[in-house]
Parts: structure tokens; C-alpha cells; sequence
């Protein structure tokens, strides 16, 4: 979607009761806005950014390689995905008609990237992607033509293909998605991927079991309008998962903004609001031993601060203030980025 200048973005981990571990801020040289992250690994970690910027370190954020893809200066990219440290995939938001409408991949971790995916087409406007193993990818945008644009790939984003017109799941009026942190669109399982939208008069659910192939939705409970609807999805199991949400030019105001389901997507429920309250955007696992799936914590954060839950999103504690703007974890291993070069790590042996 692209109502989408200042978007605060909030996390959900899964993490201990006892809650004794914090943010800790890591220096990058760079200011540029980050929106797009993603840890293959503790060490590894890719971010994605403005003016054409990639940020990864090998080592668990002590050095990070800031990266310039050539010809991308204009290019905000708003999803990356990575396999390990030397291939990745990242995604560009923007107007197509204007050349913003790009996917990139990297081999080399990051030393040059070839376009694998890029179109003009008037109307197409990129959201997310995301893989379900190193092989199977999807990608989506907003509605061309009352129809919500989707890609697909089969050999690890070397190429990408689109959807037929017919196959693609249907919008309402106005609706749309938004690119603010690469996780409006999520794979679960083998199959399966999740859609979250906005824009239209309430939110809704748009699902696919066989690698986006078809599709069905399913309106929520959660409002929506011009800049308001889900923001962020994140399934823990093939069964549980939650959506975030909420208004990005009300971003701290208090309102209904979290979604779950136990029965993988047929049903969706709405709970309390996090706190602090406000616009959440993205969703993170945070996996500790023993507790591993069965204790699922949750953590949401974003420009008024960040909140845990250890009830599986059903209530809510306040944390800390620092505004990020999307997360990835890897075990117990969390790094989260937000504007200005902000970035955070969360756990790790130097915790």
C-alpha cells in the first residue's frame, strides 16, 4: 500500500516469564530507514532498506557491512529474505510505473546483485515475500484491477512468475496491503501462506494451501480504513498465529489491534490491545529452552515502545520505548531495525 511515509512497527516474540533480557541498541554506519530484516542464523542477519541500502553481519551484529546495490539509490526495499550468509532475496516497494518494482538476489553475500523480477506495469505495487524453503517463494501487492498481484518462484527467487489474472484472490473496494515491515504476508508449513489487508471497511485473511495457486479469505473483526488493517502475521505452529495491526497516522492511539487463531486460519478471534497501545506491525518467534513451543511469549514493539505477552497474545505488559520497525529471530537470538540506522539485538552471548 502506498499510504505508507511513517509506519511505526511493533514485534511479537516468544520469550520467558521471567522477562530479564532487554533491547540493546547496536551502532551501524548508516542512516538510512530500515523496514525489512530477516536472521537465517544467531550470527547472520540481512536488513533491508531506503535508498537502496543492505545492511548483514556474520558475526551477531559486532561488524555489519553496509551495501549500495547499484541502481537502487531510489529503491526502498521493504522485504528481504535470506537463505544463510551469502544468498539472499530483497524486494522494493514503490510505484511500478516509476521503476520501483523490483526483486533482487545476491549469491556472493551481497557483493552484487542481479534483478530477477521487475515490471512497469501501471498499478503494481509490491508488499512482501516470503519462502518456504530454499526452493518455493511467493510475493504479493496490492490490487491491479480488482485483483491482488501475486508472484511466485520454484527455484529460490532466480526467477518469478505471475499468477493468472483469474487465480488471484479478489479485493474489496479500496483494499490494499501494507509494505511496512515484510511480514503482511507469512508461509506456514509446506503449502500454506497468509495475507493480511487494509484499506477496506474491516480487515481481512487471505489464505492459500497450495503455494498460492488459490486462494480464500476471510473477513475479521479488526477495523480497517484508508490507513488502518492488519500490518503483521506470525504462526508459531501450523495451528497458532497471530495478527497485528491497527492506524498508522494514530499510531499510539489505543485500539483493537491483535488477532489470533488456534485452528490454523479458519477462525479468527480479537483480544486486548497490547500495551502500550497503538500500531503493531510485525511479528517475531523468540524460542528459549525448555520452553520451546509449548510456552509461547510474545513481544510487540514499535514507535510508542514494546509490550510481551506470555499468554499467546491474549493480554499484554509494557517493556520499553525503542521504535522499531521490524524483527527477526533465530532461536534466542532477535535483531529488530526501525528509521535512521536504528538497530537492536535481543539475547545472545554478549547479552
Amino acid at each position: 500500500m502506498k499510504a505508507t511515509t511513517y509506519l511505526p512497527v511493533f514485534l511479537f516474540l516468544l520469550v520467558t516469564p521471567q522477562l530479564r533480557a532487554q533491547w540493546r541498541l547496536l551502532e551501524v554506519p548508516t542512516t538510512a530507514s530500515f523496514r525489512s530484516v530477516h536472521a537465517p542464523h544467531p550470527l547472520v542477519c540481512w536488513a533491508g532498506g531506503s535508498h537502496g541500502t543492505i545492511l548483514r553481519t556474520t558475526d551477531g551484529g559486532i561488524q555489519w557491512q553496509v551495501q549500495q546495490v547499484a541502481g537502487a539509490d531510489s529503491l526502498d526495499f521493504r522485504d528481504i529474505h535470506a537463505f544463510d550468509a551469502l544468498t539472499a532475496v530483497t524486494m522494493s516497494a514503490g510505484e511500478a510505473e516509476q521503476g520501483k518494482a523490483r526483486i533482487y538476489r545476491t549469491e556472493d553475500g551481497g557483493q552484487t546483485w542481479q534483478i530477477v523480477y521487475q515490471t512497469t506495469q501501471k498499478g503494481i505495487f509490491l508488499d512482501g515475500l516470503d519462502f518456504w524453503d530454499d526452493r518455493r517463494g511467493i510475493c504479493f501487492g496490492d490490487p491491479v484491477e480488482g485483483r491482488f498481484f501475486i508472484l511466485t518462484t520454484r527455484d529460490g527467487g532466480r526467477s518469478w512468475h505471475e499468477l493468472p489474472v483469474a487465480d488471484r484472490p479478489a479485493a474489496q473496494p479500496d483494499e490494499a496491503a501494507f509494505a511496512a515491515s515484510g511480514t503482511s504476508l507469512i508461509s506456514v508449513g509446506k503449502k500454506t501462506a497468509y495475507i493480511g489487508t487494509g484499506g477496506a471497511t474491516v480487515a481481512r485473511i487471505l489464505q492459500t494451501n497450495n503455494y498460492g495457486a488459490t486462494w480464500q479469505s476471510l473477513s475479521t473483526r479488526l477495523p480497517a480504513g484508508p490507513s488502518s488493517g492488519i500490518f503483521g502475521l506470525r504462526f508459531w505452529s501450523k495451528k497458532k498465529g497471530i495478527a497485528v495491526g491497527g492506524d498508522y497516522r494514530t499510531f499510539t492511539v489505543e485500539s483493537p489491534n491483535v488477532l489470533i487463531t488456534k485452528d490454523g486460519g479458519k477462525s479468527w478471534q480479537l483480544t486486548e490491545g497490547t500495551r502500550p497501545p497503538g500500531l503493531k506491525e510485525s511479528v517475531g518467534l523468540y524460542r528459549q529452552e525448555p520452553f520451546g513451543k509449548r510456552n509461547v511469549l510474545l513481544m510487540a514493539v514499535g514507535a510508542s515502545g514494546s509490550g510481551y505477552s506470555a499468554d499467546q497474545g491474549r493480554s499484554w505488559v509494557p517493556l520499553d520505548h525503542h521504535p522499531f520497525h521490524a524483527v527477526s529471530f533465530a532461536g534466542n537470538v532477535g535483531y529488530a531495525v526501525g528509521g535512521k540506522g536504528l538497530v537492536g539485538k535481543w539475547g545472545g552471548s554478549n547479552e
